[in-house]
């Protein structure tokens, strides 16, 4: 009867495992042609060769090394005494002494990256308290990584993605801090696991003649970020971690080169929140083993928190939410998976604390205000004991309400602007660029190795969000599996969108970056009182749908009034949509005018100025939800809020859209 059972759960593994990759087609195809434009030998085995990866003479045979020494430690209890509250706080959400690692397989979303971070939380704790009870709970998270036959979902990419990189990490660390607090059997057991997943994962992502990477992709980062740590906490122990750690190096070397120019991140703040730490936490351990400062040659880092100050709504609870990212209007109600997931005794996961790492590493009192600014705003981080770690007290601050207020990314073409650091401030962003911005034009052609995958960015060039004393009053839909244009505050002609919509979960896949470069905004003006942009939208829609020109300018003009201009051609005939978002209600209130979120102050009053001839429909924005890993775009229809079409009467080759929104408060 067992074997029966066990012959009927792998025919099940089988076809799961099989619709998944099925399900991955667009993804795979995009590979496989990436694949057949690289000749020769692949550039990361010279990469390999000159990058620096070898472990510093003095760190050999010495325990821990990865991310600090005993000195180092020891320099840290005596931090304890300085930073009591710092400490406090790390050591009251050490989760492997209050939560139980999820028994064998282990197959709920995410739950085995939370054993990763729990391993080296708990280790962490134990070498500076030296109390048994951190010892006996660490162990307790590495015997349960170790149970699990699969590191990640058996039915997706199993060994080789997200859960891989992170139980990596854990296990590496843990294994390193502990490493003369283990028997020798324990070490042996942890080791061979160690071992054994390493080996699985560099045998994936180790250079192969034609093959392409998607660097600047999460699913590249954080699992090759793991197998860097286990590479050097494994450094004397096998011959095989000398590799790991060259493929890692080699790979860092284009992930690190193909990150964020100007700070802005393409795939969305939730993104950035679950992926930042783990570029910082390659880094560290290269240079802590290693010697090598890679963070001296990554500009983007110097911006960082640019962007996070931006990109959070006033309040510091929600986000504008370009991109993949939540789930729109449903987490703004604080409801839904989403919002639960990402709070930590209801307060928001976002991981600020890289920030003050970075404040320290660079000497920035700008990134340590911002960090001061979000904590104030009761954001808390993934792993608390790191902000005990990085933070300088003597890196003086600049307060955020010394910092500006608007800011323009010139690279990824995203303006933001409010009217004060308040919790009930006036904010708004406009964004109208490439999907990953203008340098990678000339980056995808200096490393033909790397495959874009921008699935994570939308189709929403044009678009802008206005937000308003607590309330968010038109913009994006949140995380979408197939990502439409629809879906934002821009145009469509005869029902099409931008890019390569409505086939799978990436809709720039293939589409030519150098024609995605095009998309720019053409000019800024912008001071406290008045914002004037000037865009090109036209690059944005497939040469079929027959765009010849889309200019749109987006004025403002404090406190709150809002004029969006488009002048359009066609090559043919279109009817032509423009489309405009709210969470929750639209009013028709006649005459051509619309109120947004009428239910309470404030609200959003849109006048339709032009053309002068157009229908209006308001009806419930649908869209198509993220389903589970591997099959992104299979999600379930959801509704999210509701939006106004304002479409021209008749079929035409010319239009000039005018559309007047005013803050009613």
């Amino acid at each position: 009867m067992l074997k029966r059972i066990a012959i009927i759960n792998a025919i099940i593994l089988f076809i799961l495992s099989f619709t998944a990759f099925a399900q991955d087609a667009q993804e795979l195809e995009a590979e496989r042609i990436a694949n057949e434009k690289l000749k020769g030998e692949h550039p990361l085995f010279e990469l390999m060769k000159t990058k620096q990866s070898s472990m510093k003479p003095e760190l050999k045979g010495v325990h821990p090394r990865v991310y600090m020494t005993q000195s180092d430690i020891d320099a840290l209890k005596e931090k304890t005494k300085t930073q009591p509250e710092l400490w406090k706080k790390a050591i009251s959400t050490v989760r492997a002494l209050t939560v139980e690692p999820p028994p064998a397989p282990a197959q709920e979303r995410r739950v085995q990256n939370e054993v990763g971070i729990g391993i080296a939380e708990a280790a962490f704790v134990y070498k500076i308290t030296g109390e048994k009870k951190y010892l006996d709970a660490a162990k307790k998270y590495m015997d349960a990584a170790v149970s699990y036959e699969v590191w990640g979902y058996t039915y997706n990419k199993p060994d080789i993605d997200l859960a891989a990189g992170h139980l990596l990490y854990g296990m590496g660390w843990g294994y390193d801090l502990l490493y003369n607090d283990l028997t020798d059997a324990e070490r042996t057991k942890y080791r061979t696991k160690m071992i054994r997943q390493a080996r699985l994962l560099y045998n994936f992502f180790k250079p192969k003649n034609g093959k392409s990477y998607a660097y600047s992709q999460n699913h590249t980062f954080i699992p090759t970020s793991g197998l860097a740590i286990t590479a050097y906490a494994l450094w004397d122990e096998t011959d095989e971690a000398k590799d790991w750690s060259a493929a890692v190096r080699a790979i860092f070397d284009r992930v690190l080169a193909t990150y964020t120019n100007d700070g802005y991140f393409y795939e969305s703040m939730e993104y950035w929140i679950f992926s930042t730490p783990w570029l910082v936490h390659y880094m560290d351990a290269h240079l802590q083993s290693t010697g090598e400062n890679l963070y001296l040659t990554t500009p983007g880092f110097r911006n960082a928190h640019k962007y996070v100050a931006h990109i959070t709504l006033p309040g510091g609870e929600f986000n504008f939410d370009f991109g993949d990212i939540y789930a729109g209007n449903i987490t703004r109600a604080r409801e839904g998976n989403d919002y639960a997931r990402e709070r930590i005794d209801g307060n928001f996961r976002t991981n600020y604390n890289i920030l003050y790492h970075l404040a320290d590493i660079y000497n920035d009192g700008e990134q340590q205000g911002v960090a001061n600014w979000v904590k104030s705003k009761g954001q808390v981080n993934a792993e608390e004991f790191w902000t005990f770690i990085w933070y300088n007290d003597d890196i003086k601050p600049v307060p955020i309400e010394q910092q500006s207020k608007f800011y323009y990314f010139k690279d990824h073409e995203v303006v933001f602007w409010r009217d004060s650091w308040d919790d009930d401030a006036t904010a708004f962003a406009f964004k109208c660029g490439p999907p990953e911005g203008h340098s990678t034009n000339e980056k995808v052609i200096a490393f033909p190795d790397w495959r874009l995958s921008s699935g994570h960015a939308h189709p929403d060039a044009g678009s802008f969000i206005i937000w308003s004393k607590g309330k968010y009053l038109t913009g994006d839909s949140g995380y979408a599996g197939v990502p439409m244009t629809i879906h934002h505050n821009t145009l469509l002609f005869d029902g099409k969108g931008q890019a390569d919509e409505g086939d799978g979960h990436d809709a720039f896949a293939t589409v030519p970056y150098e024609r995605l470069n095009k998309i720019r905004i053409k000019s800024v003006d912008m001071n406290a009182d008045k914002v004037s942009i000037l865009a090109d939208v036209t690059a944005a829609y497939e040469p079929e749908v027959g765009v010849a020109k889309f200019i749109r300018r987006f004025d403002f003009t404090a406190p709150g009034t809002f004029v969006i201009s488009d002048d359009v051609k066609t090559k043919n005939p279109n009817t032509i949509t423009a489309y405009l978002h709210a969470d929750n209600k639209i009013t028709d209130s006649s005459n051509g005018t619309f109120m947004f979120e009428p239910e309470g102050k404030p609200s959003l009053l849109a006048s339709i100025m032009n053309p002068t001839m157009f229908s209006t429909v308001v009806e419930e924005n649908f869209l198509t939800a993220p389903g589970r890993p591997g099959s992104v775009d299979k999600g379930e229809r959801e509704q999210r809020g509701v939006r106004l079409a304002v479409s021209t009467k008749n079929k035409v080759k010319k239009a000039k859209f005018k559309m007047k929104l005013e803050i009613q408060k």
